[in-house]
């Protein structure tokens, strides 16, 4: 007789995962001594990252909304928000914007994608999809988890170097 094997969904867990793996990309990209490719291949991998968690959580992926709405999300607050963007262009000053945007960017790209991976965890676990995501509403949230993205991307940067 064949037995079945029920195998259980851990949908929160493989989102935590792949949040926590999107952070360390991001981290590596924040990396990168291009000034604007870097915050190209951030945005990127966040986009990537909200694809992947819409096929977990079985929401409709719409790239150019979720564009849109990460824009909306992370310009709600202006330090975290621009914060790449300035880490980024730093590297355009010869030897000590290098250093200051290796040092910088990599924690905040990790930081910020850590936030944006919570906040769309959190909203697709509580049943929304992208076209019922009101940026505003979750602005609170997005800074707390970006506060605690900073924390766990030290750590990270710390353990690897």
């Amino acid at each position: 007789m064949t037995e079945l094997v029920k195998v259980e969904n851990n949908t929160y867990g493989d989102a935590q995962e792949l949040v926590k793996k999107s952070m360390y990309v991001s981290m590596a990209a924040g990396l990168v001594p291009v000034p604007v490719f870097d915050f190209l291949a951030i945005t990127g991998i966040q986009i990537e990252m909200l694809r992947r968690l819409s096929h977990l959580y079985g929401v409709t992926f719409m790239e150019g909304k979720v564009k849109n709405l990460v824009a909306a999300l992370i310009g709600g607050s202006f330090p975290s928000s621009f914060a790449p963007v300035f880490a980024g262009l730093s590297k355009m000053i010869p030897v000590v914007g290098t250093t200051i945007g290796a040092v910088t960017l990599p924690l905040i790209a990790g930081a910020s994608t850590y936030a944006i991976g919570k906040v769309f965890i959190q909203h697709f676990e509580s049943g929304g999809t992208f076209l019922t995501f009101d940026p505003k509403s979750v602005r609170a949230y997005y800074a707390e988890q970006f506060k605690e993205g900073k924390v766990v991307a030290a750590e990270t940067k710390k353990a690897t170097a």
